[in-house]
Formats: C-alpha cells, structure tokens, sequence
C-alpha cells in the first residue's frame, strides 16, 4: 500500500490486487461484498490516517478507482465543515478503468522504464503530454505475448497508475509519441 498526501484534507491511497489478496481481498469482494469492501475501506483509512498523521472524522468523500490490471486508486476527501470527533461517514463512489496508462514524473523516468522493458521485449505504447505531466499508455496490442505483471512491476517503479482517460489525453493532452513508444525512445536516449 502506497499513501501520499494530496492536501490538508486529501490523500490518495494506491493498493496492488497482490496487496488486496494478502488482505484476504479479491476485486469481485469490492464490487459484489459491500460490507467486506466497506471494511476493507476502514482498515485502509485508518492505516493511512497514523501514518500521514490526518484526524480521521466527520464526513469522508471516497473515490474508488478500479485500474484494470495495476490495482486500485483510493482519493479520500475529509469534509471540512462538518467535524464530528465521535462520527465518520463515508460516501463512497466505485469506478472502473480497463486502460493501461502511468503517469510519470519526469521525462528521465520514462526513458529509464523505456529502457528497462525495451530489456523484456516491450516496444509498444503511446505517450503524451498533459498539465506538466508525462503519460503512458498501453492497449492490448501492446501487451500481447508480455507478461502483464512483469511491465506492471516495471512501470511502477517508475511511474504511478493514472486515473486520466485515452479520451481526455487525445482531448486535452498533446501526443508526443503515437506509436511503438518505448522503441522509439530507446533509438533516441
């Protein structure tokens, strides 16, 4: 489980699938067990509340983002006008992705995960710009005949699962690479 504080009142908590099975977890819990997920979603904001040191109370907006193979994305609100030391409410909101996309920090961690899955075979993706940031996106084609876990172990060192969509990228984003992304950074760094 990866925690990152967002703000005074926000934070975002990412867990693997392999996290929510040594939980005792599986994705079909979250979607068909809501009082298994509900429990879950406790244990998780409590865990993160002692560790980035947030007073957990009042009402919490929880949004649940479901990434098709990476795991899942966790943004939780804490409503500022209503404290209540004795009450916590969560509303929580469950969303699915089936993209491949990463968001990375920098241009230098992209050529280094390029070049590590350049190692396994990986020559596909696409890659664009958008609000200062750098994404990578991979479709089924791109991961035909790869070991999803393998890209996905390597990709998460270098970048973050993202919550953005193919459509806002294409929309509002610039594409700087369309096609064959990883090969085409590794001919040129």
């Amino acid at each position: 489980m990866r925690l990152e504080r967002l703000g005074e009142n926000k934070f975002k908590i990412f867990v693997t699938f392999d996290d929510l099975k040594e939980r005792g977890f599986t994705r079909e819990d979250i979607w068909h067990n809501l009082p298994k997920a509900h429990q879950l979603f406790q244990e998780m904001l409590f865990e993160a509340s002692d560790e980035l040191g947030i007073d957990l109370d009042g009402i919490l907006m929880v949004k649940v983002h479901l990434l098709q193979a990476q795991g899942m994305l966790i943004v939780v609100t804490q409503d500022d006008d209503v404290v209540d030391d004795e009450y916590i409410e969560m509303k929580v909101t469950l969303d699915e992705s089936k993209e491949f996309i990463f968001l990375f920090p920098s241009f230098e961690a992209i050529i280094q995960a390029c070049k590590t899955l350049d190692h396994i075979g990986m020559t596909g993706g696409s890659l664009y710009h958008l609000n200062d940031e750098y994404y990578m996106q991979f479709t089924e084609k791109d991961l035909t005949d790869m070991n999803k876990e393998n890209v996905i172990a390597i990709l998460s060192e270098f970048s973050s699962p993202s919550t953005v969509t193919s459509f806002r990228l294409r929309e509002y984003g610039k594409v700087i690479i369309e096609d064959k992304a990883v090969k085409q950074i590794v001919s040129y760094f």
